[in-house]
């Protein structure tokens, strides 16, 4: 059986804790999680803050991103992809981008590939990473950040190559969802995974908020599952459902009617501000805003069990 610990004194902490000290104005933020795992209650937080002038780096821009712009967080986006996750637009993201509105916002973009490279030349501390997947693309044009080097080896046809880099990217902290983590921050993820663990190493601080707290055995009983170690974390939120409307896998699924909705309620200015207002600064917390919701809402999104074969990973007689 599972076994599920209290909060001890140390790296865990409170979700407002966390973004107190670790989110300041004008830092670097990084908020991962592909599809999967997207850590919407940090930033609802970082918005209930008031933050600023922040550059957020995300993958995958979707609906956190469009609400921290509109609660005015943002002033630097570096993202590979601006949408509502293949559910239709982000309304205040293409008002700033497409007619400056309210205010311009700063929109640094690379391919997919391209970011994965920037978090491991960050993680590496690199200067930089070369990729060859921008031949005959046009992000090079936009994007002076998308540079060429001439190798240092020789070509297969013997002759001098230029080769497309990418800077690193160092975030002033890294925001990540899993599943569990110990109280120490051993964090386990399973499932969709995305780029969590090069974006955490790749930071200066690293919070992971997790939907439970376990004990340190269950950790070691399957060490595989651990993509981020202890020794990178600053910080461990436990966070039940903070992933909403995105999904953790195990513990509930995608709201895909809340996504489908989305495009409408960015579309409208007004109406997305009294989103805001109800549900991010209405709410105390993450707590609140999931009782708000109701145990009915959260039913459907319920899960069955999908257990996975266990393994023996053997110890010395």
């Amino acid at each position: 059986m599972r076994r599920t610990v209290e909060r001890t004194a140390g790296k865990v902490m409170s979700m407002r804790e966390a973004v107190a000290a670790f989110v300041h104005d004008g830092d670097t933020v990084s908020l991962e999680g592909f599809t999967h795992l997207v850590p919407t209650a940090a930033g609802h937080e970082i918005i209930r803050q008031g933050r600023r002038d922040l550059t957020v780096v995300r993958m995958t821009a979707d609906i956190v991103v469009d609400q921290m712009l509109a609660a005015g967080c943002v002033t630097r986006l570096v993202s590979s992809f601006v949408g509502n996750s293949s559910a239709g637009s982000l309304g205040e993201l293409r008002r700033r981008i497409e007619h400056a509105d309210p205010e311009p916002l700063a929109f640094e973009e690379y391919s997919h590939y391209g970011m994965v490279c920037r978090y491991l030349a960050g993680a590496q501390r690199l200067p930089f990473y070369p990729l060859r997947s921008y031949a005959g693309s046009d992000l090079p044009a936009v994007n002076p950040g998308i540079r060429q080097v001439v190798s240092p080896y020789p070509a297969a046809d013997g002759g001098t190559e230029r080769i497309h880099v990418v800077p690193p990217v160092n975030p002033d902290v890294t925001i990540v969802h899993a599943q569990r983590a110990d109280r120490r921050g051993n964090t386990q993820i399973w499932g969709l995974t995305g780029v969590q663990a090069e974006a955490v190493y790749a930071a200066g601080k690293a919070v992971v908020v997790v939907e439970e707290l376990v004990a340190d055995e269950v950790v070691r009983s399957d060490p595989n599952r651990t993509l981020i170690p202890a020794h990178a974390v600053d910080a461990v939120v436990v966070c039940p459902r903070g992933a909403h409307p995105s999904f953790a896998q195990g513990y509930y699924d995608r709201d895909n009617a809340f996504y489908r909705s989305w495009s409408a309620i960015s579309k409208d200015p007004a109406r997305l501000r009294a989103w805001l207002a109800e549900w991010v600064y209405g709410t105390a917390d993450h707590a609140e805003y999931v009782a708000r919701l109701g145990e009915g809402f959260w039913a459907g999104l319920a899960v069955g069990e999908a257990l996975s074969q266990p393994v023996n990973y053997g110890r010395r007689l």
